[in-house]
């Protein structure tokens, strides 16, 4: 199993944004991804996704709580009900399906980390998470457009 570090963003939120896959051995991008027109937390479930279709079997340590609860506790729900929830919409609902699906068919381990407090690999797919949003990769890395 692959264990690996995710992380998103957008400036302006919403504007373009990046996603950043990082292996958890070398430290090196795996994955990069951009978005011309997107939010963070899109660009947080766009990691994720990508680092579950690249590896079916992998740790994802990850400093989105939200997208933890998306696939750990409020995706069940919402499938059970039609993808339906009491409250309204569910926004990102395309994202919210496809990743679920992936989850649910992966073997996947969620590890939250708490962001921006130094730790090393968080602090790395952070910053690839930027480079890619400003279309900079990492040697011949294609930077995916999402």
């Amino acid at each position: 199993m692959i264990h690996v570090w995710t992380d998103g963003s957008a400036s302006p939120n919403p504007g373009p944004g990046g996603f950043a896959v990082i292996d958890e051995e070398t430290g090196e991008p795996l994955i990069l991804g951009r978005s011309d027109d997107t939010t963070n937390i899109r660009m947080e479930g766009e990691a994720l996704c990508a680092a579950i279709e690249a590896y079916p079997e992998v740790e994802i340590h990850t400093d989105s709580e939200f997208w933890i609860n998306v696939l750990t506790k409020w995706a069940p729900a919402w499938k059970k009900n039609n993808w339906t929830k009491k409250s309204g919409e569910i926004k990102n609902l395309e994202l919210v399906k496809r990743l679920f699906e992936l989850y649910e068919n992966g073997n996947v381990s969620l590890v939250w980390v708490r962001g921006h407090v130094g730790t090393e690999l968080n602090e790395k797919a952070d910053e690839w998470a930027n480079n890619a949003r400003e279309n900079k990769t990492f040697k011949e890395l294609i930077i995916k457009e999402v």
